[in-house]
Order: structure tokens, then C-alpha cells, then sequence
């Protein structure tokens, strides 16, 4: 058993990490890099031309699943929704996020129908103050090239919503390099080690081996991306990584729940951005320099420091979702809220105070 999910790991990993060089090699050929002097966006923190495009590697990667879990429907489902992310992603990669992001959302949004229409879905959630919350009613069953369907009116809808929403706040959390490839190879291990629990039942393993795929596939890019990074993930690894976690924490038996507590970071910090563009009349996906990791890079902390920063409290994150129930599990992201919402704006009044007299704060 050891070696049936060590395996899929060790080769994701050097599929990813031996592709890497040969993808900066061909992007820098063709020039699609991300210059600083040339692409004068509000959130970019690099300063010097870095390839985008950390996706494709990624994608083969994950792609060698295939060869270590049977091709049916879900699969499938799984393998072309990723390709759409990736497809979507490289786009925007190439053409320096010039694509609105709109067009970006859209395309989450096709890649998660895919996986819906596959028939992965949510039917249930658990209750946090006991029992559970059935998903699986009404139903919309037709017939389509002979094949009769069923859709889950609720559960499909939860699902669409929640793969399109992880696909956005998890990239976000990609500022600074190492920062995402880390908390994906620690998100992954988390969902594996929460399925293994349940490694008597044989449904759980392709589970267990998609997550640790995933996992093998960014640690592998990982040090081409750490600081000094060779190449960016872009809006194709990103994306690519918001679609695997949000479909395997359906797949697997954590649900949603536990992959909220492992994120919780980037994804109270993305909800809080969104509630305060939404608010002040702003376009809630349209980029800035806002997150969580621009109020530490204005503090002086290193890239480095602040990947690390993100990684270690993923990991903490991580550990406490593979002990918590339901319950816990609430009242500990109640209490992530209050804090994370008081370090914004402990943060925010050490930025204000750090800048130099007369400097507008705005």
C-alpha cells in the first residue's frame, strides 16, 4: 500500500521539477515574461523580467494521475476542467493579464461546470451543531445521447460556486514567490493524511492519490518559484491550484470544511478584500495592492520571511484540521476572523505610521 501512493507522489514530483528548467528555457525564448519596467501593475512585487506561466509544468505533473487512477467519468471530468484552467490561465499568462477579469471568472466558472457535469458534486455538509444539511434535493433528471442524468439542483450550484471561489481567493494568495506552491504542497498533504484515516475504504484511494499528485506537483516547481525565483505559477498554476483543492476537498471526506481551516488565511483575507472593494464601489476582482502580503512587504519583512510566514501557519492550520470536528472547526475560523481582522488593521495603522510626514496614506 506504501508504495501504491508514494509512487504517484515521487514521479508528479519529478515530472514537475525536471519540466520546470526546460518551460523557463521556452518562455524566455519567446519572450513571455512578466517585466517590471513594462507591466506597471499595482500588485507586482518583483523587479526583474520572470517568465509567467509555472502552470504548464504543473499540469504534466498532475497529469501522470492518469496513468495510477482508472479513467472514469469523474477523472475525466477532473482532467478536462484542469485543462480548461490551464488553457484559461496561459492566456492571461502570455498576455500579461491583459484579459478582464471577467473573461478569468468565466473561464473558473466553465472549468467547474465541467467537474459538476461529471458528476461530482456535494450532497451533504455537516452540521457544525450536529447532524448534517442534505444538498440532494431537488433533482433535475434528463436524458442526454442516451445516458440518463440527474442534477442536484443545490449541490451542483454549491459546487460550482465553491470550485470557482477557491480558484480565486487561493490565487490571490500568490503574491510573493513560494508563497502559493508551499501552501498548495501543505493543503494536499493535509486532505491525503484526512483520507488515509479512511484508506480501509478503497473508494478513498483515488483521493489519496490525486491529492498527493498535487502535492508532488508543486513541491516539485516549488524551488524554481522560491526566492530568487526563476519563474511565476501565473494565473495558470494558480488557478490550477484553486480547481485541484476545491474538487478534492469534495472528492475526499473533509468536505469543504477542512480545507476552509487549512486556507483560512487567503481566504478570509480575499472575503475581507472582496466585502471592502464591494463597498466602496470598487470591481471586487480586479487586482491591487491590498492582501495580506503587500501590509508585510510594507512592513519591511523579506519575501522569504513572509512565504515561510504563510507556510507555517498553514501547516498549524493543517494539524488542527486533522483534529477538530465540525464544531471546532466553526468556532475556530470565528476566532480567525476576529483575529485575522484585527491584525489588518494593527497593520494597517504601523503602515500609516511608518510613512514618511506628508505622505498621502490612501
Amino acid at each position: 500500500m506504501t508504495l501504491t501512493f508514494l509512487l504517484p507522489f515521487l514521479v508528479s514530483f519529478l515530472v514537475s521539477f525536471i519540466f520546470t528548467p526546460a518551460v523557463i528555457l521556452f518562455l524566455k525564448k519567446k519572450g513571455f515574461v512578466d517585466d517590471p519596467k513594462k507591466h506597471k501593475h499595482p500588485k507586482v512585487v518583483h523587479s526583474y523580467p520572470v517568465p509567467r506561466g509555472g502552470g504548464i509544468p504543473i499540469f504534466l505533473g498532475i497529469a501522470v494521475s492518469l496513468f495510477f487512477l482508472p479513467l472514469d467519468k469523474h477523472l475525466q471530468g477532473i482532467f478536462l476542467g484542469a485543462l480548461i484552467a490551464l488553457v484559461v490561465g496561459i492566456f492571461d499568462d502570455i498576455f500579461e493579464e491583459k484579459i478582464h477579469p471577467l473573461l478569468r471568472l468565466g473561464g473558473n466558472f466553465l472549468a467547474a461546470g465541467v467537474v459538476v457535469f461529471s458528476g461530482i458534486g456535494i450532497a451533504f455538509i455537516n452540521n457544525p451543531l450536529g447532524g448534517i444539511i442534505r444538498l440532494d434535493n431537488p433533482q433535475l433528471c434528463f436524458s442526454l445521447f442516451g445516458d440518463s442524468r440527474c442534477l442536484w439542483l443545490l449541490a451542483d450550484l454549491f459546487a460550482l460556486l465553491w470550485i470557482a471561489w477557491t480558484m480565486n481567493f487561493v490565487g490571490w494568495s500568490g503574491g510573493v514567490e513560494g508563497q502559493l506552491p508551499g501552501v498548495v504542497v501543505i493543503a494536499a498533504l493535509t486532505i491525503a493524511f484526512l483520507s488515509l484515516r479512511f484508506s480501509a475504504d478503497i473508494t478513498q484511494w483515488p483521493v489519496i492519490i490525486l491529492a498527493l499528485v498535487v502535492a508532488g506537483s508543486y513541491l516539485g516547481f516549488l524551488p524554481w518559484n522560491f526566492s530568487p525565483q526563476k519563474i511565476m505559477p501565473g494565473y495558470s498554476g494558480k488557478s490550477l491550484a484553486g480547481f485541484m483543492l476545491a474538487v478534492l476537498s469534495i472528492l475526499s471526506t473533509a468536505k469543504v470544511a477542512t480545507l476552509m481551516l487549512v486556507l483560512a488565511v487567503p481566504l478570509i483575507d480575499a472575503s475581507y478584500l472582496v466585502f471592502k472593494r464591494l463597498l466602496s464601489g470598487r470591481s471586487p476582482v480586479w487586482g491591487g495592492k491590498e492582501h495580506l502580503h503587500h501590509k508585510l512587504l510594507a512592513l519591511g519583512w523579506s519575501k522569504k520571511r513572509i512565504s515561510v510566514f504563510y507556510w507555517s501557519i498553514t501547516a498549524l492550520l493543517g494539524l488542527l484540521a486533522l483534529q477538530l470536528n465540525s464544531r471546532q472547526k466553526l468556532y475556530t475560523m470565528f476566532m480567525l476572523v476576529i483575529a485575522f481582522l484585527g491584525i489588518i488593521l494593527w497593520l494597517s495603522y504601523l503602515s500609516a505610521s511608518l510613512k514618511p510626514p506628508g505622505q498621502d496614506n490612501g
